[in-house]
């Protein structure tokens, strides 16, 4: 006779996981880290406490799992990408805007989250750090490849990838700032606020980063 329970046990768990890891994700970044408590987060995600502390120890353990599980799809999609023979330089750097803009505006929370990076765990700190570093590691890779293939110009490689990060940053974290110099409702939901602010920032991205990087401009 096939044993049901065998396969579906297992799904429902990985259901409450991704339950309540969607659910502190939110709480995390609306509320702050410290200022969100076990409790919250089961009550949210309709849970018992108990089951939080089954599943994943403590609320460090949950973030630092949060973290992993957000970051590791990124990081793998940034190398593949990176990695590609097909692709010029300049190719992979409006496929990179293209997916940090996607990224930052779909996964809000998590980066705000990030960005914050106000733990008193110094393992946090450090994981968070590792995560950074490695990802702007493979936008420097194809910024310098512009370089060693003398499509790009000499420049401040690390403060060129810092500023397109933090702009991409910038636009996520103030959205108040944003909805009024572009005089839009601040009530507005995600979705659309994104599609208004998204492609203009991607567009002046791909533009700044052309105009910087450009070998043209080498002597000028």
């Amino acid at each position: 006779m096939f044993n049901f329970a065998r396969f579906l046990f297992p799904a429902l768990i990985e259901m409450k996981k991704d339950r309540i890891l969607d659910v502190a994700e939110i709480l995390f970044a609306e509320k702050g880290y410290e200022g969100t408590s076990v409790r919250d987060i089961a009550q949210q995600a309709d849970v018992n406490i108990a089951m939080i502390s089954y599943y994943f120890g403590s609320k460090e353990k949950l973030l630092s799992a949060l973290i992993t599980t957000r970051a590791e799809n990124s990081t793998l999609q940034l190398e593949e990408l990176g990695r590609d023979p097909a692709m010029d330089p300049w190719t992979k750097l409006d496929n990179m805007v293209e997916f940090y803009v996607e990224r930052f505006f779909n996964k809000h929370h998590f980066h705000n989250i990030m960005s914050r990076q106000i733990f008193r765990e110094k393992e946090l700190q450090d994981q968070i750090n590792d995560i950074k570093v490695r990802n702007l590691n493979i936008i420097r890779g194809i910024i310098m490849e512009g370089i060693d293939r003398k499509v790009f110009r000499q420049v401040d490689v690390e403060l060129t990838v810092m500023t397109m990060i933090g702009a991409i940053s910038q636009a996520t974290m103030s959205r108040l700032l944003f909805s009024h110099i572009y005089h839009l409702d601040p009530q507005m939901e995600d979705r659309a606020f994104f599609q208004h602010i998204a492609p203009r920032l991607k567009k002046h991205l791909k533009s700044l980063l052309r105009a910087h990087l450009d070998i043209k401009m080498q002597d000028q």
